[in-house]
């Protein structure tokens, strides 16, 4: 009888339901808002969120912007500085916050 055995591996699940087919980070519970913010909770966090309704207002879209604040959802995306910007699961902007004309921009360019 052996004390130490070689423990059956199993293959790693996917994160996603394409059966890791994709190239996107994978959420639990991603509600598929096409604008979400990354970042903390902090000050800088919540003005680009602000900024982001107000831009996705000004487009004629509904203003429902996903605020991600758990870490490791946010380094799945491959963000180390916060704020970041991500529409359509693409980061299009991290580490500062870009002024309401500039994330009409960057959502426009992001619906494309």
């Amino acid at each position: 009888m052996s004390l130490f055995f070689n423990k059956k591996s199993e293959a790693p699940k996917p994160a996603c339901s394409c059966s890791g087919g994709c190239s996107t980070p994978a959420e639990s519970g991603d509600t598929g808002r096409m604008v979400k913010v990354l970042g903390g909770g902090c000050a800088k966090c919540n003005q680009l969120e602000e900024a982001a309704k107000a831009a996705m207002i000004e487009l004629g879209l509904t203003p429902e912007v996903d605020h991600i604040t758990d870490f490791s959802q946010i380094a799945a995306y491959g963000v180390m500085t916060t704020p970041a910007l991500v529409v359509n699961r693409k980061v299009v902007c991290y580490g500062r916050v870009p002024g309401k004309d500039e994330v009409k921009d960057l959502i426009r360019k992001g619906m494309e």
